[in-house]
């Protein structure tokens, strides 16, 4: 029976290895990736070694705000507070990216990312590009 690559279905592994408690839960749809699969914005991770560096990898998305919402947002951000729609856009966004990148590793082959980064940018009035990268890796247990 050959082997699957890392993440795709059929893939026989043995069992995980053991990760630190997560402080809080990845958002749903973000579970099924880091199930497995370990992102640190770190360049090495205590007790794994890397095994195989496979090169950057990302995950990128240029989103555009609809005239009502930049209105809305210019009106409330002259009386203060948080502008609740833009703060939903971007974390849907981060989210996007992340998937995007996560899965572009597995695809190599890689168990997990190193160096993780974000990156923004404003592309004219109403569009932002919102970038993740990093360097995937296989990750071993050490000991």
């Amino acid at each position: 029976m050959s082997q699957q690559p890392y993440g795709q279905p059929g893939y026989q592994q043995g069992p995980p290895p053991q990760q630190p408690q997560q402080q809080f839960a990845p958002p749903p749809q973000q579970q099924q990736f880091q199930q497995n699969f370990l992102c640190v914005t770190t360049n090495d991770i205590p007790g794994y070694r890397i095994d195989t560096v496979y090169g950057e990898v990302f995950g990128l998305t240029v989103r555009s705000r609809n005239a009502f919402s930049q209105m809305g947002a210019g009106l409330k951000s002259m009386f203060g507070g948080e502008l609740k729609g833009m703060t939903k856009a971007l974390m849907d966004s981060r989210n996007d990216v992340m998937q995007r990148m996560i899965q572009e590793a597995i695809n190599r082959g890689g168990n997990a990312i190193v160096g993780m980064r974000f990156d923004t940018s404003e592309m004219g009035d109403v569009w932002t590009e919102i970038c993740a990268y990093g360097t995937a890796v296989t990750i071993s247990r050490q000991g």
